[in-house]
């Protein structure tokens, strides 16, 4: 248990609204049917207008069309566990904090920056790897990281990434994202590995996807959900670039994957 206060007492805390009371399942049956779409939590001590709430709800902004990106990184580079034999460069688009831990005790020195840091500087700290880490939106708005990527591939430098680091890989090598109807959002997804018949249960939660279809020649699926096919990895036939739309680091949920950043360790050297 590691909670120091409720969920009750966190939003109040924080000011954000919360509601209770409401039939779940029927506002699951909604959302399952139309996909994920905008809507207004209204308070009034009379009836409401179910018109005037509908008007509010069409005229929100789309907060995909924002660079979600720049808004969650760090502001300045950071680095964990210093003096470790070997260091990695995490760029950070919204990193979670168990895929630091889960390198740094791995004997990892972590270099961690912000999402539109250039190539040239991440190259600078001669990293054995870099990590293109999760965060929100949509990956398209993320040009700087999707550039500076592209710029490493070309240096060769081996490269994971997690969530939407899967999506920025697959733009930077010249692939597609889309938006999914629903999105992935729970700890028991099943993922397929490509050739292989080994299922392994992994913890998600993103709305885009890779169009493995618009994947160029020398790239390939990796993993693949069970429940609805779409992508859940890619690799590079040759070279040492990897990248999962699933979270490796088990926290929360399954550890059937944590080995995948043993494997890129031990390809980055």
């Amino acid at each position: 248990m590691t909670s120091k206060k409720t969920l009750d007492e966190w939003l109040r805390e924080h000011a954000i609204p919360g509601i209770a009371g409401v039939d779940t399942r029927a506002l699951t049956k909604k959302l399952r049917a139309h996909g994920v779409m905008p809507g207004v939590l209204a308070v009034s001590d009379g009836p409401l207008n179910p018109r005037g709430i509908r008007a509010q709800a069409l005229g929100l902004p789309d907060p995909n069309a924002r660079d979600l990106v720049a808004e969650v990184t760090t502001p300045e580079i950071r680095i964990t566990n210093p003096g470790a034999r070997r260091s990695v460069v995490v760029i950070d688009c919204g990193v979670k904090q168990g895929i630091i831990r889960s390198l740094s005790r791995r004997d990892v020195s972590v270099i961690r920056v912000p999402a539109a840091t250039e190539a040239a500087c991440i190259l600078s700290f001669a990293p054995r790897g870099v990590v293109v880490s999760n965060g929100p939106g949509d990956p398209r708005r993320a040009a700087a990281t999707i550039a500076a990527v592209r710029r490493l591939m070309r240096e060769n430098v081996p490269i994971f990434g997690i969530c939407l680091g899967n999506q920025i890989l697959a733009l930077a090598a010249g692939a597609e994202t889309y938006k999914l109807k629903f999105g992935h959002r729970s700890q028991n997804q099943p993922c397929l590995e490509e050739g292989t018949e080994r299922c392994y249960i992994t913890s998600q939660n993103h709305g885009y996807a890779v169009d493995q279809k618009s994947l160029p020649r020398d790239w390939a699926p990796w993993f693949t959900n069970a429940n609805d096919g779409t992508n859940e990895g890619i690799r590079h036939c040759r070279r040492p670039f990897w990248s999962v739309q699933f979270h490796p680091e088990a926290c929360p949920g399954p550890t059937d994957t944590e080995f995948l950043f043993d494997r890129f360790l031990e390809a980055a050297g």
